[in-house]
């Protein structure tokens, strides 16, 4: 097929595919030109049938053309058949067998590699349509054939050669085309589509065609197309018809004289053009139109293709183009047809005049549309999503070029320095080619050694030229370096116009980039001209420093700063010892990091809290933050020790530390404790400081006179266990009705209540006094009951044991002939007969070893002996 990209198609569309929509297009279109364009000098085409191998041209003057896919003759000589117009032509699945028909009567089938099955027959009447068997070609097929006039005719060859003839059905206004798939036939009439089972013999059913009084079916060719074995296209008119042939289940057939086979419709809308052709794309449909009206003139508009996603009512449409054929302002809907290759999805539209032949766009062709519509973003998408595999004619590199070439014009400065990034990747060569090309860098030999003498000179064309910011996050700063030149004069240009963009780089970028030296250099003498300190050029000086291993100028910097990295900096570089000397101006810098950081276990071994006591001991605020930090820390040991110091500042700073600092610890004096807590009136805690040096009854006395917290005194009572403390709380609630109700209830389990009961006042008025009673009676009456409890099961204990005491004395003995005198250490057990003294104690005796009893010393022999 011959390609339209020389200059001159392009150039004269009138002469060439298309015209091309915004919308991106599916499908490209190139005229087909060689022996065709001197075919349609003198003929006109009335009718396509294509195949993969080759294509046959009806022409007006009854001519069948047989030409290749870029309209090349394959044939000397052209098949003149027919005395009129071709209608229709139909060619078998191999491509061997032709048939063909036309107004004059007469219908041929022949072979092109052989004449034995060849046809020549008058019909005696005008035919419309004809339809071949697509197995055809196969020797044992029945050769077998469709047409149609007036009725629809199935022919068939049998014994001997003879043609039989079979009328399958009796069309109403004529059989206007046929179209023939497997053993399904499905033709038009004037009242609707029907589709035909050759196998079963019968007719699946009429489709009805709506009829509108604008556009009557009759005047219309029906376009049929079979996308697969089972389904059917139609276009008509203006409406389209997508229909499905399934096999009926078991049940529907049951008891039904139903065929075996029935038609669905799948999709049904109607577009706003006349259908001139129709043909499958993949999940899409190609329809040839001719739009309904026409132009200012009164002459017919150029014919469209439109590629649309069916629906089941309606359609979606994917893109649209209007074709200009040859001599399109005089021809209607019916002089135009479509045919396809469904497998290379190829198809051709024919005019009287003219071929063009569509095809799916390529790589290529998606992009050069894309770049010729200015979609650079999506060129270069497609690119790089196709990475070489279908697209020869475009690369990564060329298309990002057109399109930084774009963005460069439109002073798009920073998305062309991203683009950069994805189109040169780590190329050193094109990057620095890109680079030279982009900033002109080799004709301006910046270096921050003579910043001070070019400064005035360059600020103005970095600033209008160069635009290095927008490039300086895409440079390539990995395995693949470019120049350190390059890197330096970003970082000048950032020096000069943002020194907070200056910073950030000199924190991303690795020093081995650049000279660190010299940035250095360039840093002190634009603060030296300007005078005027910044604090993000501060900092990178300060980055810098610590690339160039000078750590004590960096921690000065870091200081002079102000700056929270300190403590990372001290960290990373162990710089402990050196921070002896400034403890509170760390403190100052962030007061909550820097009392973290002293009490780390690696800060504690070098900085330890005996030196920061000593340097902060005029600052108690910090102080008291580094001691209480210090205490919450459950790693250190020694921490006790400076409880001392954080009793005044808890009293001070955190009040509610305090009392629980009080109770846990030992070590603070707790007399210097009491007067703190005495001087503020800390009570709760005056009380705990009065009860551990055993002033009791002063700690009573706060509690129920400044707390007047009588549950507390209670609570006191009962822990210190003392009479006198619960003489001095009755005493002293005698004068408290609430007090008293109070006390009534609480005591009885703790004290003889009479002693209350008899000291309050008779004349004195209680509230609630009868349930206090009620509640102290009953709580004396469970103390007596469990009291008298204890005693029984004491007394059942003592007899239990003083039984098994008793029974125990009364076991017997054993001796045996080991047994030794414990005074005359011969065996107990001797020949003659001799009294025994045995002991509680165990302890043997022959009694004539023991004159007197009581020279034995041991308390138990003693006490108990056994004789």
């Amino acid at each position: 097929m011959e390609n339209t990209s020389n200059k001159e198609e392009q150039n004269n569309q009138d002469d060439s595919d298309s015209e091309v929509d915004e919308v991106e297009p599916r499908l490209k279109y190139v005229r087909m030109r060689n022996d065709l364009e001197h075919i349609l000098q003198n003929d006109a085409a009335s009718c396509i049938a294509v195949h993969p191998k080759f294509l046959c041209l009806g022409s007006y003057w009854g001519t069948i053309h047989l030409l290749d896919h870029q309209g090349n003759n394959i044939q000397s000589n052209s098949l003149q058949t027919h005395a009129v117009a071709v209608n229709q032509i139909s060619i078998d699945h191999n491509g061997d067998f032709v048939a063909s028909c036309s107004d004059d009567g007469k219908v041929f089938i022949f072979g092109l590699y052989s004449t034995q099955n060849n046809h020549k027959m008058s019909m005696g009447r005008l035919v419309k349509s004809i339809a071949i068997d697509p197995n055809y070609y196969k020797s044992g097929s029945a050769r077998r054939f469709i047409t149609g006039d007036d009725k629809l005719v199935l022919y068939e060859k049998t014994f001997l050669s003879r043609m039989k003839l079979t009328v399958l059905s009796e069309a109403e206004g004529g059989v206007k085309s046929v179209a023939w798939s497997g053993h399904f036939v499905a033709w038009a009439s004037d009242t609707g589509v029907r589709v035909y089972d050759l196998n079963a013999r019968c007719s699946l059913g009429l489709i009805r065609w709506p009829r509108s009084t604008d556009a009557l079916p009759e005047y219309y060719r029906c376009n049929l197309r079979w996308s697969d074995d089972r389904t059917l296209l139609i276009g008509w008119v203006d409406i389209v018809r997508i229909c499905q042939i399934r096999k009926r289940s078991i049940q529907e057939m049951v008891n039904r004289d139903l065929p075996e086979y029935a038609v669905d419709p799948v999709s049904t809308f109607k577009v706003d053009f006349y259908i001139s052709g129709i043909a499958p794309l993949e999940n899409q449909l190609v329809l040839l139109g001719c739009v309904k009206e026409l132009d200012a003139n009164g002459k017919s508009q150029r014919p469209t293709v439109h590629v649309v996603e069916p629906m089941y009512e309606d359609f979606s449409l994917v893109c649209a183009n209007s074709l200009t054929l040859r001599g399109y302002k005089e021809y209607s809907c019916n002089d135009y047809h479509l045919d396809c290759l469904k497998e290379e999805n190829r198809f051709f539209i024919v005019s009287p005049k003219d071929i063009v032949v569509a095809s799916l766009y390529d790589a290529n062709d998606k992009i050069e549309w894309l770049l010729s519509h200015g979609k650079f973003e999506q060129a270069l998408e497609a690119v790089t999503v196709n990475n070489g595999k279908d697209c020869k004619k475009y690369t990564l590199v060329n298309v990002g070029r057109v399109y930084l070439d774009h963005l460069l014009a439109s002073e798009k400065y920073d998305e062309a320095g991203k683009l950069c990034l994805k189109i040169l990747g780590k190329d050193k060569q094109l990057w620095e080619e890109e680079v030279s090309l982009f900033f002109f860098f080799k004709l301006l030999l910046v270096s921050f050694a003579n910043v001070t003498n070019i400064i005035l000179l360059q600020v103005y064309k970095f600033a209008r030229v160069h635009q290095l910011r927008s490039i300086s996050s895409y440079l390539p700063r990995g395995n693949v370096k470019l120049e350190p030149l390059i890197y330096e004069m970003v970082l000048y240009e950032y020096l000069i116009m943002d020194p907070d963009g200056f910073l950030q780089l000199i924190k991303e970028w690795s020093p081995e980039l650049y000279n660190v030296a010299t940035v250095v250099n360039g840093i002190l003498e634009h603060l030296l001209v300007h005078q005027q300190p910044n604090a993000a050029l501060l900092e990178a000086l300060t980055i810098l420093y610590i690339h160039d291993g000078k750590y004590d100028r960096a921690l000065a910097m870091y200081l002079k700063l102000k700056h929270g990295g300190v403590f990372e900096f001290i960290r990373q570089y162990k710089l402990y010892d050196t921070v002896h000397d400034m403890i509170e101006r760390l403190i100052d810098l962030n007061p909550e990091r820097a009392i973290q950081f002293l009490v780390e276990k690696e800060s504690l071994e070098k900085v330890p809290p005996d030196i920061v006591v000593q340097k902060l001991q005029h600052n108690h605020r910090y102080l008291y933050l580094y001691l209480d930090a210090l205490d919450n820390n459950g790693t250190i040991d020694s921490k006790d020790k400076y409880h001392g110091l954080l009793v005044p500042f808890y009293a001070e700073y955190s009040r509610n530390k305090l009392l629980p600092l009080l109770r846990r610890s030992d070590n603070y004096p707790i007399q210097q404790a009491l007067d703190i807590c005495s001087q503020r009136k800390f009570y709760p805690e005056m009380v705990y400081l009065l009860g551990r040096i055993g002033n009791t009854s002063e700690a009573l006395a706060l509690m129920t006179r400044e707390l007047n917290d009588i549950e507390s005194a209670i609570a006191f009572c009962q822990e210190h266990n003392d009479e006198e403390l619960w003489n001095d709380l009755i005493d002293y609630s005698l004068d408290k009705p609430k007090a008293i109700t109070f006390l009534l209830q609480r005591i009885g389990t703790y004290v003889d209540p009479r002693l209350m009961v008899q000291k309050i006042k008779p004349s004195l008025e209680i509230p609630g006094l009868k349930n206090a009673l009620v509640k102290m009676l009953c709580d004396y009456n469970l103390q007596v009951s469990v009291q008298e409890g204890c005693n029984k099961t004491l007394s059942n204990d003592y007899f239990n044991l003083h039984e098994k005491l008793v029974k125990c004395h009364q076991k017997g003995i054993l001796i045996d002939d080991d047994q030794m005198c414990v005074a005359c250490n011969n065996k107990i057990i001797v020949r003659e007969p001799r009294n025994l003294v045995v002991f509680y104690s165990k302890h043997t005796f022959h009694e004539h070893c023991l004159p007197d009893l009581k020279i034995v010393d041991s308390v138990i022999c003693n006490s108990h002996v056994n004789m």
